[in-house]
């Protein structure tokens, strides 16, 4: 399901500019080449990843699902300059994509890449995480949300994606074990005392959630 008018789209493609240019050639790549290309962020939800991080100016970013890495580059656009970004793919070869990818940016040597299941890993990271993006698995939504929670900096940000998951949460009844998982990670966020959120209509759904 398309939200927004494909003029819309292009309109505010053309008025918006924060995404990185020298990503431009990447992310066509991908695009043109990779047979998942649809789990790419759109290249101006990447420019308000950009802007957002260039606000917080995080020094620990932690990102779940990293696929080829347009959305890691995005973020780090921010970063301190003593911080780093720490990426979980579940895909070595997307991994590996990513890893190549990295070595572009001027930041690179404040990146990391971990392959394998986040749920494991994610317990083994220490930092106090200034940016959570989470864009993974819709099934596992719920736990990375409650395992990340406590590790996120008291003014910290988390990120979530796909929360519209192709508008299947607007159907009656929800079909799809994705869309129902995302339905009721959109329940379990809401019914949680200890943050507040705010869902944008970008691209597939974006929610901020911030500790009150």
């Amino acid at each position: 399901m398309d939200f927004i008018h494909p003029l819309a789209t292009e309109y505010i493609e053309k008025y918006s500019e924060a995404t990185p240019s020298y990503l431009k050639a990447m992310y066509e790549s991908t695009l043109a080449l990779h047979p998942h290309a649809h789990l790419q962020s759109s290249w101006n939800q990447g420019g308000f990843l950009s802007i957002l991080s260039k606000l917080l100016q995080p020094k620990a970013i932690l990102e779940i699902g990293t696929f080829t890495g347009f959305s890691s580059l995005c973020l780090a656009e921010g970063l301190a300059d003593s911080g780093e970004l720490h990426t979980i793919e579940l895909r070595a070869e997307d991994a590996q994509k990513a890893a190549e990818y990295f070595t572009l940016s001027p930041k690179a040597n404040q990146l990391h890449i971990h392959t394998g299941d986040a749920k494991q890993i994610i317990p083994t990271l220490s930092p106090t995480w200034d940016i959570v993006f989470i864009d993974a698995d819709k099934t596992g939504y719920i736990e990375y949300y409650e395992l990340v929670l406590p590790m996120l900096n008291p003014h910290g940000l988390i990120i979530v994606d796909n929360v519209l998951f192709h508008g299947e949460v607007l159907e009656a009844p929800i079909n799809g074990k994705s869309a129902k998982a995302i339905q009721a990670f959109n329940e379990h966020v809401l019914a949680d005392h200890r943050t507040e959120q705010s869902m944008l209509t970008i691209r597939d759904g974006l929610t901020l959630i911030r500790k009150k």
